[in-house]
């Protein structure tokens, strides 16, 4: 199975909820996300104060935040080609059936 191997090289708060990412190909995506930010990792997040702690890891190279939440690089990336409204579909789950979160 083919796994895209991008890095994540930075990242910017453009509104709430909302990050420019900028990728070692030079590729930018814009991405919105509140319709996400729902389950054990990322329901924290909505917290606007938590969200914008965001920072790039120079390790893994993705999006990292102080609670553990992270997004793999392949994800963002492919964000406006669906990866983004198939973790919505996730997210829509999860509040139909809390239990699936942990």
């Amino acid at each position: 199975m083919f796994h895209l191997m991008v890095k994540v090289v930075n990242c910017e708060i453009v509104a709430p909820y909302t990050l420019r990412i900028t990728f070692d190909d030079g590729t930018v995506r814009v991405i919105n996300f509140a319709p996400v930010l729902e389950g054990y990792y990322y329901a924290p997040l909505r917290d606007l104060t938590l969200f914008n702690q965001v920072r790039v890891d120079p390790e893994v190279h993705t999006l990292v935040w102080p609670n553990g939440a992270d997004f793999d690089p392949a994800t963002l990336y492919n964000w406006d080609q669906g990866d983004g409204a198939e973790l919505a579909q996730r997210v829509a789950q999860w509040q139909r059936h809390p239990e699936l979160t942990h």
